[in-house]
């Protein structure tokens, strides 16, 4: 199974090209970390409310994208997911740099002449714990354009692409008009990705507040 860091990246990555799609710094730091938590949510290590990010188990889960963040929350006072979501950011260029090298290291992707390149051009990934997974893009644009119903790991990820604004790089421009309305009742289902937009929107203002 990859980690949501990972399908990211994938959502991220041209097919034509090998290229990545070019989203904001800012709103793709806090994609990471959104996704990171996400992770740790979905391994019972944290969970949520409105107002709490509540530590569930301090357990590291062995792996190296997610245990840094899971010791400084077990290490730190009790903050609601906003505050984690911009912690985690700080980090996000050395996570985003391990899960590519992961994911060359799986048979994904080759690094080529400063481009990542698909190994696999079935639009499936190779097999990975026993079974093969379906692309990511595939599967986003199935729960987009049907009113089919998601699954969890689905809401993450749209939850994630649509704060860095990976979205409207996917559908075209009708497409990505008509889907809003869906994309908006898939958000809703994710707290963490609620934060994640929140803290994007905020940077942004903070930084068009700094430039008036």
């Amino acid at each position: 199974m990859l980690r949501f860091v990972e399908e990211i990246l994938l959502l991220l990555l041209r097919d034509d090209d090998g290229r990545f799609v070019a989203v904001p710094g800012i709103a793709l730091d806090n994609a990471i970390a959104g996704a990171v938590l996400m992770d740790l949510a979905l391994e019972n290590r944290i969970d949520t409310d409105p107002e709490h990010l509540i530590l569930i188990d301090p357990t590291p889960v062995g792996d190296s994208l997610l245990d840094p963040t899971l010791a400084a929350i077990a290490g730190g006072e009790q903050r609601d997911a906003l505050y984690w979501v911009a912690q985690t950011a700080l980090r996000a260029g050395e996570i985003r740099e391990e899960a590519l090298s992961r994911l060359v290291e799986r048979g994904i992707l080759e690094h080529h002449e400063g481009r990542f390149l698909w190994v696999f051009r079935s639009r499936r990934y190779p097999i990975i714990d026993g079974k093969a997974e379906r692309e990511v893009k595939l599967r986003i644009l199935g729960v987009l354009l049907s009113d089919e119903i998601p699954d969890p790991r689905d809401i993450v990820i749209i939850g994630l692409a649509d704060a860095c604004g990976i979205l409207p790089e996917l559908l075209p421009k009708r497409d990505y008009e008509q889907a809003r309305a869906r994309i908006e009742q898939v958000r809703k289902l994710d707290l963490i990705g609620q934060a994640t937009s929140r803290a994007i929107h905020d940077i942004e203002m903070w930084l068009a507040a700094g430039q008036a």
